[in-house]
Formats: C-alpha cells, sequence, structure tokens
C-alpha cells in the first residue's frame, strides 16, 4: 500500500505529519485494520506504529455520533500524553472531532468534566481509564476500535486485571490493535482470549 492509495483525509493527516511514503509497519497494518481485523503487531518505537493505528481510527470515526468510538491505552502519562499531542492533527483533519487524554497527574474532576461530553477518542492509561468506567463518566459500549500500545511495558508494570476489565467491557464486535515490542507468553494469552479475527 502507497499513501496514494489512502483516502482523502488519511492523505492529508500524513501530509500534515511530514510522512512522504507509508513505512513498512504502517503498509502492513492499515490495510489489515481497514478489513476490520484484529492485529498483533511486533514493533520497535520509532517505526512509524503509532501512525500505523491512528489513520485506521481516523477512517472509521464517524463524528455524527456522540460517543466514545476508539479507545488507546498507553503504559505510563508520558506515553499517553505523547499519543494524545500526535493525534491532536486528525482534529485538524476531521472538523468537529473530539479527543481526550485520561491519565494521571490530571484532576479527576476536569477530567470528569470533560468526559460529560462523550470525546469520539480516548487516549489514557488503563488504571485510570478503569477508574473512569467504574464512576460511569466513561462509556465503552459503542466502541469499534481498542489500541493497546505498548502491551508488554502494560503487563510489566501489573495493568494485566486493568486490560482484561477494559476488553471485557468493550462489544465483542470491534477491532482489537495489539503493539508490542516483543511476544511474551502473556501477550499470547491475552492475544488468544480477546483477538477474535
Amino acid at each position: 500500500m502507497e499513501i496514494n492509495q489512502l483516502s482523502q483525509r488519511m492523505q492529508r493527516l500524513m501530509e500534515l505529519e511530514g510522512f512522504q511514503s507509508l513505512t513498512p509497519i504502517q503498509q502492513e497494518v492499515i490495510p489489515v485494520a481497514l478489513q476490520g481485523k484484529d492485529i498483533i503487531g511486533i514493533s520497535n518505537t520509532g517505526t512509524g506504529k503509532t501512525h500505523a493505528f491512528l489513520l485506521p481510527i481516523l477512517e472509521q470515526i464517524d463524528v455524527s455520533r456522540e460517543m466514545v468510538q476508539a479507545v488507546i491505552t498507553a503504559p505510563t502519562r508520558e506515553l499517553a500524553m505523547q499519543l494524545y499531542q500526535r493525534s491532536l492533527r486528525m482534529c485538524e483533519v476531521e472538523k468537529g472531532l473530539r479527543i481526550r487524554l485520561i491519565a494521571g497527574g490530571m484532576e479527576k474532576s476536569r477530567m470528569s468534566e470533560q468526559l460529560k461530553h462523550q470525546p469520539h477518542i480516548v487516549i489514557g492509561t488503563p488504571g485510570r481509564i478503569m477508574d473512569h468506567m467504574r464512576r460511569g463518566t466513561l462509556s465503552l459500549e459503542h466502541i469499534r476500535l481498542v489500541v493497546l500500545d505498548e502491551a508488554d511495558e502494560m503487563l510489566n508494570m501489573g495493568f494485566t486485571d486493568s486490560i482484561n476489565a477494559i476488553l471485557a467491557d468493550v462489544p465483542q464486535e470491534r477491532n482489537t490493535l495489539l503493539f508490542s515490542a516483543t511476544m511474551s507468553p502473556e501477550i499470547a494469552r491475552i492475544s488468544k482470549n480477546y483477538l477474535h479475527n
């Protein structure tokens, strides 16, 4: 797949981000994700992995639907913040798109206030996402796409229960994109349990 084979809005995002061509992981992931298939991507940082999942999300979000349609989890506040900053360009391409960050270091009351008007995309750490699910300030019942970024790190940091709870709460009919630097037995177990297609 080449950039000129992408939709107009995906091409526009790549143009804004300065990409001249798709990286190998983008070439592999994007067409498969657009077919609605689950993915395990073994990839290191700096390979263009973030846009390998942001582009399919951009293509599948329906801004006319006032509900959370995609959730992206990251192991740390810092990584969640980086993903959030990278994702904001999507708002330049898709007018009306709302993206919210849910991570430590932010006032819970402020996050709850931001979630009153449900965003289309939520990016955050598993613990904080779980916290808002439990409090009823975040609904994942209409999720179409789940991304587990740096999944091996999330498991190493003890987020297994939170990840299981998030994946158990989202609809069965969804895309799950799991990215990891390694293929550990725990990653294989989560993949077997929650990746269906």
